[in-house]
């Protein structure tokens, strides 16, 4: 059916002679092609990004369109992402792993608008982040001579997390009771925690 011919080729001079059935011919296969490439971008664009396209009748000039709106919506796409990435910070509502792995994808999208963000950059960023119970870790990482890979990290992260959990679940609660005469509140209890380390 020659469907791309409208995008591969210019459009041929229309011919007005009914002698040159060839050019009259090539130019009716171009335009037959466009109309159906037109037809059928339109078709699988969605509706709201289709609004914002200016209407063209040749299949080139439309294609150019698009291009021209998404390198616009690349640029805020990206700054949308550098944003989320800039206020990242790691919490215990999630997983380390699960929340190192939400920072690459980010960085990766990021990666695919050409905005670089190396490994080594990566790496410093996310143990910067990192709560206060994770201090261990950062010293361990600048008193090494050698630099993580993002892969080693997220090891050394998820194997730390799991000691911090092995001690939480270590301490345990002793409950006493305190005395002392009847005015001053004799029997209250005094709740004490004992962390073992």
């Amino acid at each position: 059916m020659d469907l791309d011919l409208a995008l591969r080729e210019n459009e041929p001079p229309i011919s007005m002679d009914s002698s040159l059935s060839n050019k009259k011919a090539a130019y009716e296969q171009w335009e037959q092609s466009n109309r159906l490439s037109l037809t059928l971008i339109k078709s699988h664009i969605n509706q709201s990004i289709r609004g914002s396209i200016p209407d063209c009748d040749r299949v080139k000039a439309y294609a150019k369109a698009i291009d021209e709106q998404f390198v616009s919506s690349d640029k805020a796409l990206a700054s949308i992402l550098m944003k989320k990435f800039a206020s990242m910070t790691l919490d215990k509502s999630r997983s380390v792993h699960k929340q190192i792995i939400e920072i690459r994808d980010i960085v990766a999208k990021l990666k695919s608008l050409k905005v670089e963000i190396s490994e080594s950059f990566l790496v410093h960023f996310i143990l910067n982040s990192f709560l206060s119970e994770y201090t261990p870790l950062k010293i361990s990482y600048n008193t090494h001579k050698d630099k993580w890979s993002i892969n080693e990290l997220l090891t050394m992260c998820v194997q730390e997390e799991k000691r911090l959990k092995h001690e939480t679940l270590e301490s345990v609660h002793l409950m006493t009771h305190g005395k002392g005469n009847t005015k001053k509140g004799k029997g209250k209890n005094v709740l004490m925690r004992k962390r073992w380390q």
